[in-house]
């Protein structure tokens, strides 16, 4: 569908069928937290990939939002003080959750704020504070979402 293309700056990883989208602005730990959900994916007995970190093309296909890999940097995840590392990867997935990491986190959000737009695909939100490990929060709700019905989760 012309208009419902767009590369952002975000990383995106896979965590058993569940597409999670990591927005926020440069320095916030993106890549540490798509590390960080890799490095979980397994102990919770979920299959967990990158799709790609930096830059995202996202596209609406269906009605769903799908995230892809640039080939420019597909398999490429930087490690701060190491730089760019090769990961295997997967060229897309199908994002359930978006992740905006970067400032703290509200104590009790609003529920207009559990959710966001992307290309006109309404998904579900979670703010995380940089800094901090949030795999495990994130693992949390994906299972929430899970147990209310929400596919792919």
């Amino acid at each position: 569908m012309p208009g419902l293309d767009a590369t952002i700056h975000a990383s995106c990883v896979v965590l058993g069928e569940a597409g999670i989208l990591i927005r926020g602005d440069s320095g916030s730990g993106k890549s540490t937290l798509a590390r960080d959900l890799l490095d979980h994916a397994e102990p919770a007995g979920l299959f967990g990939r990158l799709v790609c970190d930096d830059r995202v093309a996202l596209s609406v296909r269906s009605g769903r939002l799908v995230a892809r890999a640039l080939p420019a940097i597909a398999g490429r995840l930087e490690i701060r003080g190491i730089g760019l590392v090769a990961l295997p990867y997967e060229p897309a997935a199908v994002v359930r959750l978006v992740v905006d990491c970067g400032s703290p986190a509200p104590r009790f959000p609003e529920e207009a704020g559990l959710q966001i737009e992307l290309l006109g695909v309404t998904l579900p939100r979670i703010e995380v504070a940089s800094g901090r490990d949030s795999a495990g929060l994130i693992l949390w709700r994906m299972r929430a979402l899970r147990d209310t019905g929400v596919t792919g989760c």
